[in-house]
């Protein structure tokens, strides 16, 4: 008996051993949820090394699926946006390279529904947050639905679809603490970034201020994957999708960013809303990158890999066509929220190409679409409708609107005269790209995919250098907020491999020392690519290029101030006059004045005129507005001395490198009393003792500028 009691003791403790073994991540193998060990977690099945993935493929419809179904009914990605309607229209027939329908006549308007987005937050989260954008639109064309799901990046973390659970699982909050909200500031991010050196391309326009964007209205979208366009002819070429804001691509900066999520989270949301209720109407122009199916080789990065973008500077982008958003929703959730977009939606004319990335997107999405909007039949839903006719033998299921009559559901049939046929390529059918596939079964990734450095050095030197320091400082605020030291290590020595002063730089604000070499990180099962001797390659020249001029925002449209928010700081006693003309000059130009008062309701000028008050000072911060202007009027100004929010105003735009104006006793207010006034030769501070009128034209033209950014080290003023 002892001796029994003495074996289920020891078996206890092994047992106890063992699972602190697993616990503990020493003896752990990774699994299917069926209990198969997996060999390559890294890459899909494909047909050959760049060919097409494999429905076959169960590990990664597995995972992608489990993934998609993690929560309801907010989307896991993508969750927090904002949408429009509004109209697409070509210039000149595409005929050349399409057969798509949408892109022949250049007088057809075809109905469009876009939804802006953030990726990482939940539906309550900030329009604020450092992260990408969501850019979809869905076409309503005479052939069916089409929907280009994109980004305002043109690039993705990853270069195959197998890792996207992965990288969101990492980048969302934590799962013990559900900590940090929206942001990517915390070592599981890091963690996995730091082993996945495939995504230092995006994490160069991510740390960039593409990342914050002044507004939806002024960011660029992308389609991100290479897709194919396919003419009459059966011919094809490749093709990747832009769209270019008419306003220009603008940004805030990243202190700026954090105050307006306290002062107004829905910042792009209400940007956007007002504008189209003002009538002034986004627009973008539509572009494309056409590259023939025989050039497919002859770069030196692979058209395939979605890390990589063509650069503009190899093959231009024309710009076909523009798109104009024109009406809000009635309803939001009726029509922002049940929107469903899937990259598998296509019309005749458009195909895909074998990115691993897309790949995978094509069956996910679909999937996603499945659960959060309750089955099958979300095509029904009234944003989801097309305008096409739709006649198919799907039946039944939840949600199903249609009410079918007859009794053949099936083809072919005889019982229904054998309705509905198929269509003849002739009469719009779809007919998929004859590739040519011969490959071999093969999980593994093409040689062509394994740098992951050029384009990443590319971006980076092709910015301004107030954008490099902007990148700095925001690798340098992530990177601060990880806790265990060893990411940070990693993440510097990787960031060497791009430019040594961009890791130096980062090394020094994080008081670390860059590693001479990197050590294998995890145990032998990690990914080929974070094997240290991967991250030991320094960058080629992409075609030769040592910049490209479309990747800094600095050559960024700089001409108009439509639609942007000018505040007039104003207290009683100001002159009426002065007010009257600088808001006239502005508006003459598109741009909106706002009258920020210190009292709610009105203001009473110099001469006892009242003016209505758009907002009063304790209810506002300069971060919502793009300039500021000071009146004249000697009462006014005494005013805004005796108020500390008012200087405060000032400084904070100051501080963030806006335009400033003033006129009369405006000027002593802004010399006497803040930091605008101290600065010398400083082309965004405009002051003029002889009224308005004169100091409107440099004030406008300081405002299209968007911002002074010379003024950050000038002045060493941290935006």
């Amino acid at each position: 008996m002892a001796d029994k009691k003495q074996t289920k003791k020891v078996t206890n403790e092994k047992i106890e051993q063992l699972s602190q073994d697993f616990e503990d991540g020493t003896d752990k193998f990774l699994t299917t949820n069926q209990g198969l060990r997996i060999n390559d977690n890294q890459n899909s099945l494909k047909d050959g090394e760049r060919g097409a993935t494999l429905l076959e493929d169960f590990i990664m419809r597995e995972k992608i699926t489990h993934f998609d179904h993690e929560r309801i009914p907010e989307r896991i990605v993508h969750a927090r946006g904002a949408g429009a309607h509004g109209y697409f229209q070509v210039y000149k027939s595409m005929t050349k390279y399409t057969k798509a329908g949408f892109l022949q006549d250049p007088s057809k308007k075809t109905p469009v529904f876009v939804r802006f987005s953030t990726v990482a937050g939940f539906r309550g989260s900030t329009d604020l947050a450092r992260d990408v954008r969501g850019f979809a639109v869905k076409f309503y064309t005479e052939e069916g639905n089409y929907d280009l799901v994109g980004n305002n990046i043109p690039v993705f973390f990853i270069q195959d679809a197998i890792k996207f659970p992965d990288l969101i699982h990492s980048v969302k909050p934590e799962p013990h603490n559900e900590i940090p909200q929206a942001a990517s500031a915390h070592d599981t991010f890091w963690d996995f970034t730091s082993l996945m050196p495939e995504s230092m391309h995006m994490i160069m326009w991510v740390m960039s201020d593409r990342a914050i964007p002044r507004s939806f209205r002024m960011m660029e979208g992308f389609g991100v994957n290479t897709f194919r366009f396919i003419n009459k002819e059966g011919k094809a070429h490749f093709v990747k999708f832009h769209w270019k804001p008419l306003l220009g691509v603008h940004s805030v900066a990243w202190n700026e960013a954090q105050k307006i999520s306290g002062f107004d989270a829905d910042f792009h949301r209400r940007d956007l809303w007002e504008a189209i209720e003002n009538g002034a109407y986004p627009e973008w122009e539509f572009g494309v990158q056409i590259v023939p199916e025989k050039d497919e080789h002859k770069f030196d990065f692979d058209l395939l890999d979605a890390t990589k973008i063509i650069p503009e500077e190899l093959v231009p982008v024309q710009r076909i066509g523009k798109m104009v958003l024109n009406r809000n929703p009635d309803n939001f959730f009726a029509e922002t929220e049940q929107v469903a977009f899937c990259p598998s939606h296509i019309v005749p004319g458009i195909d895909f190409s074998n990115d691993p990335l897309l790949q995978g997107r094509l069956f996910s999405y679909l999937d996603t679409q499945i659960l959060r909007l309750g089955g099958p039949n979300f095509h029904e839903i009234p944003i989801n409708r097309p305008l096409a006719p739709l006649d198919n033998n799907q039946r039944d299921s939840r949600m199903r609107q249609m009410i079918n009559k007859g009794r053949v559901s099936y083809e072919p049939n005889s019982l229904a005269g054998g309705c509905p046929f198929q269509a003849m390529i002739k009469d719009g059918g779809l007919h998929t790209f004859e590739e040519r596939i011969d490959g071999r079964k093969i999980r593994v990734r093409s040689d062509s995919f394994r740098d992951h450095f050029t384009q990443a050095a590319l971006f980076y030197n092709s910015q301004a250098e107030y954008e490099k320091t902007h990148i700095v400082n925001a690798l340098s605020f992530e990177l601060g907020k990880v806790e265990v030291d060893a990411i940070r290590s990693r993440m510097v020595y990787i960031l060497k491999q791009i430019d040594d002063s961009l890791a130096q730089r980062v090394a020094d604000n994080l008081g670390i020392e860059i590693p001479a070499k990197l050590d294998s990180p995890i145990n032998h099962s990690y990914p080929a690519d974070a094997n240290p001797k991967n991250y030991e390659s320094k960058p080629k020249k992409t075609g030769g290029l040592k910049k490209d001029a479309a990747l800094s925002m600095a050559n960024t449209i700089k001409d108009t101030i439509k639609t942007r928010q000018i505040a007039f700081l104003v207290a009683d006693g100001f002159n009426a006059a002065d007010v009257k003309a600088m808001k006239a000059a502005l508006e003459k130009e598109g741009a909106t004045a706002k009258i920020i008062g210190l009292k709610s309701n009105s203001a009473k000028s110099a001469n006892g005129e009242k003016m209505k008050v758009d907002h009063a000072l304790r209810t506002v911060a300069s971060v919502l507005f793009d300039a500021v202007y000071i009146p004249d009027g000697e009462k006014s100004a005494k005013a805004l001395t005796d108020e500390p929010d008012a200087i405060e105003f000032v400084n904070e735009a100051f501080r963030h490198c806006k335009a400033i104006a003033a006129s009369g006793a405006g000027v002593d207010f802004i010399k006497n009393e803040t930091y605008a006034g101290r600065a010398k030769d400083d082309k965004a501070v405009i002051l003029s003792e002889n009224g308005a009128k004169t100091a409107a034209k440099d004030f406008i033209n300081a405002i299209a500028q968007h911002r002074n950014w010379d003024r950050e080290t000038a002045r060493k003023v941290p935006a």
